[in-house]
Formats: structure tokens, C-alpha cells, sequence
């Protein structure tokens, strides 16, 4: 059973539907600690102050926040003045407007949240998630968590569920045209190549458990082989040289010309009716 991170409100006009908002996602990422290679001890973090030159305690009484403005330059805040700064913390997602789900660049998205329905909001719950749904709408709101307001999109993930997306302020996203793309003349043979290459790896369902973190399988299984005292022989690093300046119309038709996993090459399956029907035939004149 899922549990439940806090409790909330969704308000939009007179209507009020108790939630609950779960954790959507764990990262499964392979994290280290550092050891102290002659014993194996485990390396501790210990505050130092370079101007007595000695260890401070993490007690408020000598430690601090300071924003720097300038090189080396800080301006301290106090725990107590952030807190007069934070946003009242309310238990309420107010809507401020319905959106159509495809009108937000998935870059403003930061972190995403399952909503479930809490005691007496099960109704007004599915009726939101089912009209979202059918209007393929998303509503944009404003939470307050841990004291900070957010700008989040509600929005359904099927005609039962409804999902939380914490987004970014636009102030936060980098505008992509601080990117330098040169002009590129582009020939209509090559675009249909690299339509019939997209054609050919498409499918019409993202199946997200064909795909797994092997790096992170192959770093397990690295730990598992040394707790065992098992020798292991790290591979060769794999020469960087400079990216090959390719013939594109080559490169392109030699990808259509490779079978692509899952899918067979255009003719195929007949030829494998035929040869069935074949063997079938043989065999009934046998």
C-alpha cells in the first residue's frame, strides 16, 4: 500500500475535493560512499572554518546561510527571516486555469506526484479525472509545499486517475534559442530517408519496461563479483577520436537496409507464408 506524502485540497470555483499526494518515482541510481582506502573506513564531512582554522559544529549557533552576491561576498539570512518569508503553508491546490494537455513543453515539468482521493472526495475525484480526460485538459495551480509555492499541472492519467506535475517558472527555463543551430540546406531524398527510417523503428504504445538501467546491472553485478573475492578484468577504454564526417544519404540508407529489431523487412512475412504453405504441401504429397 502507497503512503501518502500529505494531505490536500483541490479548489476550483465552489468545488473542494479532498486528496492525498503520493511519491510518483523512485531513482534506483547506484550512489557510493567515500572510504578511506588503506582501513575501509567510511570518509566523515566535518565543517571548517579557514579563518580560526578549526571544525565548526552544525549547531545554528555557528552556522549560518549566506546568499553570495558578488565574489566572496555574502549577505546572511537568518532560519527565522526565511520563515517569515515562506509562503503560509495551506493544505489547498488552487486551479487558476484549464489548459489543452499538448499546449506545455514537457521541459517545464520537474518532478510528477500521483493524487488519490482522500475520505468523502472520491466522487468530485473521479468526476474531475474523467471530465479532464474527455477534454483532454490539464489544470494549472498553484501549491504551497513545505512552505514554497509552486506553479503544478494537474492533469489525468487515465478516466480514474488524476497526476500532479511540480513545474518550473518560466523565468527558470532556458529559452532553446540560446542554442546555435547553423542553417542547413536539407534535400527532399534525404528527408523521406529519414521518414522511412522514423517509419520503420515506429511503434503506435510506449512500452517503457523494454528498457532498463544496464549500466546500473552491470555495476551490481561488479559489487556482487567482489563481495565474493572474484577477480575482475575491467575492459579496455574505448578510444575517442573525432566524429567522422558521414555521407548522409549513405548512412541513411544503409539504416533502412538493417533489420530492425522487432520488425520484419518489408516482403518477409510473405516470403514466410509461402514457405510455409510450401512445406504443407510437400508434406501432403509425401
Amino acid at each position: 500500500m502507497a503512503r501518502a506524502l500529505q494531505s490536500a485540497s483541490l479548489s476550483f470555483g465552489l468545488v473542494n475535493i479532498p486528496v492525498k499526494l503520493y511519491p510518483a518515482a523512485k531513482s534506483k541510481s547506484v550512489s557510493f560512499h567515500l572510504l578511506h582506502q588503506p582501513d575501509g573506513s567510511r570518509i566523515q564531512e566535518h565543517f571548517y572554518c579557514p579563518v580560526d582554522k578549526r571544525e565548526v559544529s552544525r549547531d545554528e549557533d555557528e552556522i549560518v546561510k549566506g546568499y553570495e552576491v558578488s565574489r566572496n561576498h555574502y549577505v546572511e539570512i537568518t532560519n527565522d527571516e526565511l520563515k517569515a518569508m515562506e509562503e503560509a503553508a495551506n493544505r489547498n491546490v488552487e486551479i487558476q486555469e484549464f489548459v489543452p494537455l499538448d499546449a506545455i513543453d514537457p521541459v517545464y515539468f520537474e518532478k510528477t506526484y500521483y493524487l488519490g482521493p482522500d475520505k468523502g472526495g472520491e466522487k468530485p475525484y473521479r468526476l474531475l479525472a474523467e471530465a479532464l480526460s474527455q477534454r483532454n485538459r490539464g489544470a494549472v495551480a498553484k501549491f504551497v509545499m513545505r512552505g514554497k509555492e509552486n506553479l503544478v499541472l494537474l492533469r489525468p492519467a487515465d478516466d480514474a486517475h488524476l497526476v500532479l506535475d511540480v513545474m518550473y517558472y518560466a523565468d527558470e527555463v532556458k529559452n532553446i534559442r540560446e542554442i546555435d543551430v547553423p542553417q542547413a540546406k536539407i534535400k527532399d531524398a534525404e528527408l523521406k530517408l529519414a521518414q522511412n527510417l522514423i517509419d520503420s523503428l515506429s511503434h503506435d504504445k510506449w512500452q517503457p519496461e523494454k528498457y532498463c538501467d544496464t549500466y546500473r546491472d552491470r555495476v551490481l553485478d561488479l559489487v556482487k563479483k567482489k563481495e565474493k573475492g572474484q577477480e575482475v578484468v575491467a575492459p579496455p577504454p574505448v578510444a575517442e577520436g573525432q566524429a567522422q564526417v558521414i555521407d548522409l544519404m549513405d548512412a541513411l540508407k544503409k539504416s533502412l537496409e538493417r533489420r530492425v529489431p522487432g520488425k520484419e523487412k518489408p516482403g518477409a512475412a510473405r516470403a514466410k507464408r509461402k514457405e510455409a504453405q510450401s512445406k504443407v504441401k510437400h508434406a501432403a504429397g509425401s
